[in-house]
């Protein structure tokens, strides 16, 4: 069977050739009955485009990369979601990178997002060194940071204001009467673990407490399991009355392990955790959490990276900074 082309749709769906190639490529600049049409014939003769011809031509592809820091976080999956969304929307498809915090590993897969020839990447990066970052500009891909600020005003970013959500969740800890603190983190070397231990000892200066008797257990990953582990360091060393966790995760290991050993939450301990992912709510205790809008966080990201890609002339950077919100529930009751 021959291969259907590009000048055999057009002849079946009415259009001119170069219709078609907007369709495929530029959708938005396309009618919606006259896009209608084209979807309809590429359907009808089962039309598929080759790809690697294309991208040689445009000198890029119809794909984004996102690279993201751990994708067995809940957090991550929810903003992956938005960024596929958009994308989808715009006739893109998504290239997905974990780095599982590591320099290392997340350079290996900037490198094979530039082989590939992708428009744009999505990151949240694992470190702070942007030369990296301007590695890939340098080859024309644009950068849009997400779940971290930018630092100069020719990078788009969309985030979340890491210390004010530490505050607030530290400052809700103390209006329930607590004076003595554990806050369980990830690596220090994460900028959002760093921000939220930053924000906590805000919280407790503001309410005449000394920030340096805030107990900081800090886990190699942030996993219920690794939760698990640093509750068993607390229950040793004696509780406090409130723990912080960085993130939800390791916020339900520190319930599952706080409730296996009888300590009760929230009579005994009152704890929260950060994200508010979908199992926080659902835990045996429900968990109060910091939510952040992470399926925003995607959506916003990507319409910011897709425009600057095809609007270079007309494109204004943005720096885009989300508040988190309270979620209070029983573990603090």
């Amino acid at each position: 069977m021959a291969m259907v082309s590009i000048k055999d749709v057009a002849a079946l769906a009415g259009v001119s050739p170069g219709t078609v190639s907007n369709v495929l490529n530029r959708p938005g600049k396309v009618a919606p009955a006259t896009r209608e049409r084209v979807e309809a014939a590429i359907s009808e003769l089962g039309f598929v485009r080759h790809g690697s011809a294309s991208t040689l031509r445009a000198g890029h592809s119809r794909t984004i990369g996102l690279s993201v820091i751990d994708i067995g976080n809940p957090f991550f999956t929810e903003v992956a979601a938005g960024v596929e969304d958009v994308a989808s929307e715009l006739g893109y498809a998504v290239i997905l990178g974990n780095s599982a915090g590591s320099t290392d590993k997340e350079d290996r897969n900037l490198r094979v997002l530039a082989e590939q020839r992708v428009r744009g990447v999505l990151i949240t990066p694992s470190g702070e060194d942007p030369a990296r970052l301007d590695r890939l500009r340098e080859h024309g891909i644009s950068v849009v940071l997400v779940d971290h600020p930018a630092h100069r005003p020719d990078q788009c970013a969309v985030a979340v204001d890491d210390v004010a959500g530490g505050r607030a969740a530290v400052a809700h800890l103390l209006g329930k009467g607590a004076r003595s603190l554990a806050y369980v983190t990830g690596p220090l070397t994460i900028r959002q673990c760093v921000e939220r231990r930053e924000g906590a000892k805000m919280a407790m200066t503001a309410a005449g407490l000394d920030p340096a008797g805030l107990r900081v257990v800090e886990a190699a990953t942030m996993t219920a399991k690794a939760g698990e582990k640093a509750a068993g360091e607390l229950v040793a060393d004696g509780l406090p009355e409130a723990i912080f966790c960085a993130n939800d995760l390791l916020a339900l290991g520190v319930l599952r392990a706080l409730l296996r050993s009888g300590v009760r939450v929230p009579e005994d301990v009152v704890l929260m955790g950060y994200d508010d992912i979908d199992f926080a709510a659902a835990s045996t205790v429900s968990l109060t959490s910091m939510r952040q809008p992470t399926y925003q966080l995607g959506r916003i990201a990507t319409e910011l990276l897709l425009d600057e890609c095809d609007n270079p002339d007309t494109h204004a950077h943005q720096h885009i900074m989300f508040q988190p919100e309270l979620v209070a529930r029983e573990s603090t009751q």
